[in-house]
């Protein structure tokens, strides 16, 4: 990023700070990718709450972007297991932000298996938790008794634009990856996963690019809207598999089970938009399979037979070539620092929320004012 990018994107974070800081900021937490850009919401996520902490994901770390970010907050390791024994969690919050308000910040629901535990004997309160996306927001939002309020900025309106930029830009890594094997994408028939909304966006660009895609959701609803848009929907998994030379994982839970792999085509190509812990139970694919490397982020699986390939070790392909869907995004983190500002006052009940349509309105007005030119 160039230094006048850099400062205009401070100067937006500063701004979108002064609108939404608390009048009594809270502690936080904030778990991130941490991009070459993400520094500046870092600083702003700073500004509006006492940040104690950041966790980035481990699979999205760029090494100056967390050199910058230590000079003014504290990093700490990121995992799943930090989070899923409640115990473990509680300590962990506890020597970070001990008395305190907290909220915390999270991508993907890494706070849920917790939350019960925290919200009930943390020494501080609570105040509750900002989640970015879609897997996040299902799994909070199927928690029996969610016992804080949770912001889910997932289903905004201002996440429209980068969830459709985050849908080309998987396209692009994955048909940059098959190039690479010397392989294209037309002529092979693409199975898209899920139909949600990076789904539909990536069905219709490969659609775009003239690749025969089909369809295959768990949801019915999903399945006729994807009919009506003129795709094949597929009416059960395995057969579908069988046919597909490009397979594309985008629901945010378990696509493939173990035994699933084995129904690939010889030679498909296998990619998710999410962490493989995620969306492919690898660890159930059987031991007979080998895995050879066969290039930057390709690997090849192979037994008597059988074959297939997967791309960037089955996590989100997209960001092996940074991710980006340019200045958009600052929309959506300038809704999690609204988000902030609605817990901070304390009036929340327990259960799903969303930022009203005004706050939105004013963050559009500001993004736009600094980045329509």
């Amino acid at each position: 990023m160039e230094q006048f990018e850099r400062a205009r994107l401070d100067s937006y974070f500063t701004r979108v700070a002064a609108e939404f800081t608390p009048a009594e900021p809270p502690a936080s937490f904030l778990i991130t990718h941490l991009l070459p850009e993400r520094p500046s919401f870092v600083r702003a996520v700073a500004a509006v709450s006492r940040l104690r902490a950041v966790l980035p994901k481990p699979k999205s770390i760029d090494a100056a972007a967390r050199r910058e970010t230590e000079r003014f907050t504290q990093c700490d390791e990121l995992s799943r297991e930090l989070f899923a024994d409640p115990e473990t969690c509680l300590d962990y919050v506890e020597s970070r932000a001990a008395g305190e308000s907290v909220v915390l910040l999270d991508v993907g629901g890494y706070f849920v298996p917790a939350l019960d535990t925290l919200c009930d004997r943390f020494t501080g309160r609570i105040l509750g938790v900002v989640e970015d996306t879609e897997n996040g927001h299902k799994r909070y939002a199927e928690h029996d008794k969610l016992p804080c309020p949770v912001v889910s900025v997932a289903r905004s309106p201002l996440k429209d634009p980068e969830d459709f930029l985050v849908g080309q830009s998987v396209v692009f890594s994955t048909e940059a990856l098959m190039r690479d094997q010397g392989d294209i994408l037309n002529g092979r028939h693409a199975l898209v996963i899920g139909f949600g909304k990076l789904g539909s966006s990536i069905a219709r660009l490969l659609h775009a690019k003239a690749v025969r895609v089909t369809v295959y959701d768990i949801d019915p609803v999903r399945r006729a809207q994807a009919l009506s848009q003129g795709f094949t929907v597929a009416r059960d998994r395995e057969t579908a598999l069988t046919g597909a030379g490009l397979v594309l994982c985008a629901t945010g839970s378990v696509s493939l089970c173990g035994e699933d792999f084995s129904a690939l085509r010889n030679g498909a190509y296998v990619a998710t938009v999410t962490s493989s812990e995620d969306e492919l139970d690898l660890d159930g694919l059987p031991d007979i399979y080998s895995r050879t490397p066969t290039g930057d982020h390709v690997t090849r699986y192979q037994t008597t037979g059988h074959y297939f390939y997967l791309l960037n070790d089955g996590n989100a392909v997209n960001f092996i070539h940074g991710a980006s869907v340019g200045p958009f995004i600052y929309l959506v983190q300038a809704e999690i620092l609204a988000g902030i500002h609605m817990l901070a006052q304390g009036n929340l009940d327990p259960g799903m929320h969303e930022a009203n349509a005004t706050d939105r309105a004013t963050i559009a007005a500001m993004w736009l004012n600094y980045f329509n030119r």
